[in-house]
């Protein structure tokens, strides 16, 4: 008897962009494409990237298989065309066969005039386990269609952002280069053409630079004439605050902060600016006022660290460095941070309003809050304290509503004041209980574009949660 043959499928995802074919080529084809294209929702973790896109080249990915289960899958590069396309092939991995073609081909001009793209990306695969794999074929497609729409959305976005923010090719150093915030900058930088350098402790790649904040040592020469430097550096707050770890939280900011600002104001070849995070627990609890960049600072241990954390930077303005601290609210980011530690207990139907949910919530999107670090870097009249949130704030009560909605779960189920107080101590009351609704006044006034200035949108796009995605079958076409 004959084995059943297994079936080649076809997905294909097209999108046209606003930018020439070169353009979209070549963000493809950078360092850091493959971070950008891979969802924080999706669980996949990139253990081998591409620093340079050739024949032969090996891309390395871990992906979940379902509870407690993961794969790695390992792709070959081949047929790279500069210019015209690539394709990944899958030599290890849970498909028997999966080509991935990447296609670039001009379009025509758009009503503006201006040049335009589309972007073709077709995979030819192969089910596993057989003859009995076809019974996920539905899944499997649907999974692609969600993947694929969020992949050319981010795409579209970020080359019109690089295209807006075009300018000559920047060095960039950049602290905290392996957290949330700095590794995600890293690779939006990177696709557009910039070149990086992480600060580090422990060297692990060409050009990494390597600072010791408990020794007080940053490697000046190889800091030395680099056009920028995002400090994004310090230890994680989302923990209980006990006496050391409030030590940690303020040591890490401050002394790091002095550092870097030290050493900038000592180089021969200094960067045009500084710019060194802050955080919008600057303001304290204000649970009755909009607040901006004029408002007064507030009160408490986050207030009074924000407050001591932008002052470490004196010495770099002092030095005639232009220094930008952007006060960042929460950042709205599926890999990491809040909004994953919120998504357990919403999936249980467990989310809804802590304490009386009146408190403020200012949060930002992950990609508009690497939007506005380079656009605090190319805008040289850009100085001092910019509120980094989106538009919109609103009450923990109604962000939770928004969150369930997305989530299509529930979203009224408390978490007592007098629970988090017990649970959390000090960092609960000023973390959950408290808040501010902050505007991004100073931000807006220098002309910054928001992609995400509504909340749902901005979780619909970061969870992959997409109305209508499953109904899709065949070529799926999205239109900028």
């Amino acid at each position: 008897m004959s084995t059943p043959r297994i079936p080649i499928r076809t997905f294909e995802a097209s999108t046209t962009v606003h930018v020439a074919r070169a353009s979209l080529a070549a963000w493809h084809l950078r360092p850091g494409a493959l971070e950008r294209l891979v969802p924080g929702w999706s669980g996949v973790r990139v253990l081998q990237s591409v620093e340079h896109m050739e024949n032969g080249a090996i891309a390395r990915l871990s992906v979940p298989l379902g509870v407690g289960f993961r794969s790695t899958i390992e792709a070959i590069h081949e047929e790279v065309r500069e210019g015209e396309s690539f394709v990944d092939r899958m030599i290890r991995g849970p498909f028997p066969h999966w080509r991935h073609r990447h296609g670039f081909e001009a379009g025509a001009l758009g009503l503006d005039g201006l040049p335009t793209a589309r972007l073709d990306d077709r995979i030819e695969y192969q089910l596993p386990f057989g003859p009995l794999g076809g019974l996920g074929a539905g899944l499997v497609r649907r999974q692609l269609v969600r993947m694929f729409r969020w992949r050319h959305e981010r795409t579209r976005r970020d080359l019109q952002r690089h295209e807006e923010l075009s300018g000559q090719p920047l060095t960039i150093a950049v602290s905290g280069a392996t957290g949330l915030v700095g590794s995600a900058l890293c690779a939006f930088l990177t696709t557009g053409g910039h070149r990086v350098r992480r600060i580090v402790r422990r060297k692990g790649r060409p050009g990494d630079v390597l600072w010791d904040v408990e020794r007080g040592t940053v490697d000046s020469e190889a800091i030395e004439g680099v056009d920028a430097v995002v400090h994004l550096a310090g230890e994680s707050i989302a923990a209980r605050w006990t006496a050391s770890k409030k030590r940690s939280i303020r040591e890490s900011r401050i002394r790091g902060t002095e550092l870097l600002a030290r050493t900038l104001a000592s180089l021969k070849r200094p960067p045009s600016v500084f710019l060194s995070a802050s955080a919008i627990g600057y303001y304290g609890d204000r649970p009755d006022a909009i607040v901006t960049e004029t408002s007064s600072r507030g009160n408490g241990f986050l207030a009074d660290v924000c407050a001591e954390w932008e002052a470490a930077a004196d010495p770099a303005r002092a030095a005639g460095i232009r220094v930008v601290h952007p006060r960042i609210g929460m950042v709205l980011a599926s890999a990491g941070g809040a909004l994953q530690a919120m998504l357990t207990p919403f999936q249980f139907g467990l989310g809804g309003p802590i304490g009386r949910g009146r408190q403020g919530v200012s949060w930002i999107a992950i990609d508009d809050l690497l939007a506005t670090i380079l656009f605090a870097i190319v805008r040289p009249a850009m100085e001092g304290a910019y509120n980094a949130v989106a538009p919109e704030s609103l009450s923990q009560r109604a962000f939770a509503a928004v969150l369930g909605r997305v989530l299509r779960r529930p979203a009224f189920a408390p978490l007592p004041a007098f629970m988090v107080r017990a649970i959390f101590g000090e960092m609960g009351r000023e973390l959950l209980l408290a808040g501010a609704m902050v505007r991004p006044a100073r931000l807006l006034d220098a002309g910054f574009r928001f992609d995400w200035p509504s909340l749902e949108p901005a979780l619909r796009h970061e969870l992959g949660r997409f109305p209508g995605v499953g109904s899709e079958v065949g070529v799926m076409e999205t239109r900028a």
